[in-house]
């Protein structure tokens, strides 16, 4: 672990922690494409509208889980950066328990809710029904989904990412099986597909939580070990809780575009649907590099090597930004085929086209905010990371009030644009923060 994180050349290490992290999103991008053509070959628009609907509500599970396991991960590598091994330990466990604690009360607390939560997420008439058949699958399997964000972060922090890649890709794998199968041969339809998606994760959760038993020697699945002190429980809490807040937001924003979106009709509705995950093509990749190289830089400012330090982020900035250049022009030259790949509407595609090419104008500046973003998470700004995570470009406060103005200001394409010019806008505020948080010789936030 030590020749890894401290002596190994940066491009090495960088590409051995984050790579496997990539493949992973990859996998994850696979499933979400094809989770979305099997939904759209059933060619019912109100039911692609409806799972499209639902999208927060996954993104939502993601946030919880994150809370212990990108705050925990934050910790951990810390920790281990400044050989702190068996408080690390006691971190790691609290974390995995935590999770299946909060899973059960989140269940709980979305089954009692479902008719407001539905409403708030912009169900009408034609398309509740179908929203509801996937909600309601989404929150029974809550828990397990909470969980398995966790020990795939902190087995990580040992250097394990290869070991976490196979956690995540087990599960994947199954869901894409199981996706044609409970959808059409089932008859299940959008349930089937939820139902998918919670038996994959379910799977990926107990994989890798067999796979931390085995290889970890600092990250522990003990229950005896689950108790921490206020001090460590805040700055798991601290850092956790943005990045909770930064899938929130996320969820927020894609319910935002989708209430605006309502009112131009479920075709508009279902082509932001496709569009949104067609776009994780690109995403995924990025938020894969970014979360790979968490525990490098976690471990070196953990250790107080500044100088190794400054040069991990700037190439962590170099190839995020170079990749979401490439990658962008690539998707809005073969925009129109990719979305005809998930339903042969004219109207969905001509729609979905514009709307998928607005999105990756600015994705060079996504690539950077991702950088910042992961940066403050890792070296404990909590303040940074706080900021970062509310005002996050793809779906904070920044994009909601770009939204509100492009809506008042230029009605449907407003709306649209309002992704990108809060994109540049975030990528601003984070190379400010950078500048005050970072390049200081204090490491205090």
């Amino acid at each position: 672990m030590e020749d890894l994180f401290e002596r190994a050349p940066i491009s090495r290490a960088y590409f051995k922690l984050a790579l496997p992290v990539v493949l992973s999103m990859v996998a994850s991008m696979i499933y979400n494409l094809a989770d979305t053509f099997f939904v759209s070959q059933t060619q019912n628009t109100n039911l692609v509208a409806g799972v499209a609907l639902c999208t927060p509500l996954f993104s939502l599970l993601i946030a919880i889980g994150d809370i212990f396991g990108l705050g925990g991960s934050s910790l951990i590598s810390r920790l281990l950066g400044e050989k702190a091994f068996q408080t690390g330990r006691r971190v790691s466990s609290f974390c995995l328990y935590g999770a299946v604690v909060l899973g059960l009360v989140t269940t709980i607390l979305l089954l009692a809710f479902e008719r407001p939560i539905l409403h708030l997420l912009g169900a009408t008439a034609v398309t509740y029904v179908y929203a509801a058949q996937f909600y309601r699958i989404m929150a029974l399997g809550a828990m397990p989904i909470i969980v398995s964000i966790v020990p795939g972060n902190l087995i990580r922090t040992e250097g394990f990412a290869t070991q976490s890649m196979i956690g995540t890709m087990v599960g994947t794998v199954i869901t894409i099986i199981l996706d044609p199968i409970l959808i059409f041969s089932l008859g299940m339809g959008a349930a089937g597909a939820a139902l998918a998606t919670v038996i994959g994760y379910t799977i990926s959760a107990g994989v890798l939580v067999y796979l931390t038993w085995r290889y970890c020697q600092v990250v522990s699945v003990d229950v005896r070990l689950s108790r921490i002190d206020g001090h460590l429980l805040r700055q798991v809490l601290f850092i956790g809780i943005p990045g909770a807040i930064t899938n929130l937001m996320q969820a927020f924003g894609t319910a935002v575009l989708n209430r605006y979106l309502v009112d131009y009709g479920p075709t508009r509705v279902a082509a932001m649907g496709i569009v949104l995950k067609v776009y994780m093509i690109i995403m995924l990749v990025m938020v894969g590099f970014a979360f790979g190289a968490q525990p490098l830089i976690g471990y070196t400012f953990g250790a107080k090597n500044r100088a190794r330090f400054k040069q991990i982020l700037h190439f962590d900035l170099l190839v995020e930004v170079v990749y979401a250049l490439v990658f962008a022009v690539i998707l809005m030259i073969f925009a129109p085929q990719l979305m005809a790949l998930f339903l042969h509407n004219p109207a969905v595609i001509q729609t979905g086209t514009y709307m998928l090419r607005a999105f990756l104008v600015t994705t060079p500046f996504v690539g950077a905010v991702l950088v910042y973003t992961t940066v403050f998470q890792s070296t404990g700004k909590a303040s940074g990371a706080f900021i970062m995570s509310i005002a996050i470009a793809r779906q904070g406060v920044v994009f909601y009030v770009m939204v509100v103005l492009g809506a008042q200001l230029f009605g449907y394409h407003g709306v649209i644009w309002a992704q990108p010019v809060a994109d540049v806008l975030t990528c601003g505020l984070g190379w400010l923060l950078t500048k005050l948080l970072l390049n200081r010789k204090s490491s205090a936030n």
